[in-house]
């Protein structure tokens, strides 16, 4: 690999190729069986092992794991050769034009002069290939891609609100809507009805977080760390006085829970 990051490739046909051995009728039974679907829950894993690679900011483990995800996007991509709908090097020649179409500034006469008014003009450049592609032309502005995590979903389509102005003038609005959310919740009268109000009250917990500025997955998966890390406390100190958690009442834990929030 150069300076400039360019893959070698020799290397990129060796990945091809191998993938393409592995699905032929004398290669692996498992890899041939594969499908699409299958393949789903393996991308979603593959992905997350990147990011646990991020956060524990090893090298030789991102290294690694990128390497499994882009062996996902060849699986894919050889299954749909096989069936003469794309290959790998459709889906390369894809992702390269829309590089350089999404960034003018770059590639072309354009200007961007900070990174806010390169995702504005990218939003805008991605808006006017979805307008002239027949398909999103009847999907409409709240199209999102439903297999988002909730959390996720839900930001999405807070942003593509705001985006034409349907938001808050400021963090009073939806302060004042987690309030009333949860009075609805408290007035639920059934299972079916105190679902849907507790569902309103996270939609409105994260619209609040965005106007924070806080991503509400990351605050979520901090808390709950937090909280795997201070009952984990409180297992080790049980296991420490030779006790089980049957013989401790509440108010016993939850002074063990104070001791471990003032150790962080």
């Amino acid at each position: 690999m150069n300076k400039l990051g360019q893959a070698d490739g020799e290397k990129w046909q060796d990945l091809v190729g191998i993938m393409a051995r592995l699905r032929q009728q004398d290669g692996c039974p498992w890899d041939r069986e594969q499908t699409h679907q299958s393949l789903k829950k393996y991308f979603l894993e593959e992905t997350y092992e990147v990011l646990d690679a991020i956060d524990a900011a090893d090298d030789e483990a991102l290294c690694d794991e990128l390497g499994d995800a882009l062996l996902q996007v060849v699986f894919h991509a050889q299954i749909a050769a096989e069936e003469n709908r794309f290959t790998i090097d459709d889906v390369v020649e894809g992702i390269c034009q829309k590089m350089r179409r999404r960034h003018p500034h770059v590639f072309d006469n354009g200007y961007a002069g900070d990174s806010g008014q390169v995702l504005t003009q990218w939003e805008e450049i991605k808006a006017a290939e979805k307008a002239s592609n027949h398909k999103d032309k009847k999907r409409g502005l709240m199209y999102v891609n439903d297999n988002l995590p909730a959390l996720l979903l839900a930001q999405k389509v807070q942003d593509k609100a705001a985006r034409v102005g349907f938001d808050w003038p400021d963090i009073s609005g939806p302060r004042e809507k987690v309030s009333e959310e949860l009075v609805e919740l408290d007035q639920a009268a059934n299972p079916q009805h105190i679902k849907e109000e507790l569902g309103d009250c996270l939609f409105a917990l994260v619209n609040l977080a965005r106007f924070y500025q806080v991503d509400a997955e990351d605050a979520l998966r901090s808390s709950a760390h937090k909280f795997m890390k201070r009952f984990t406390y409180i297992e080790e100190a049980l296991s420490r006085q030779n006790k089980t958690w049957q013989e401790m009442d509440l108010p016993g834990l939850d002074q063990l829970w104070q001791e471990a929030k003032t150790k962080e």
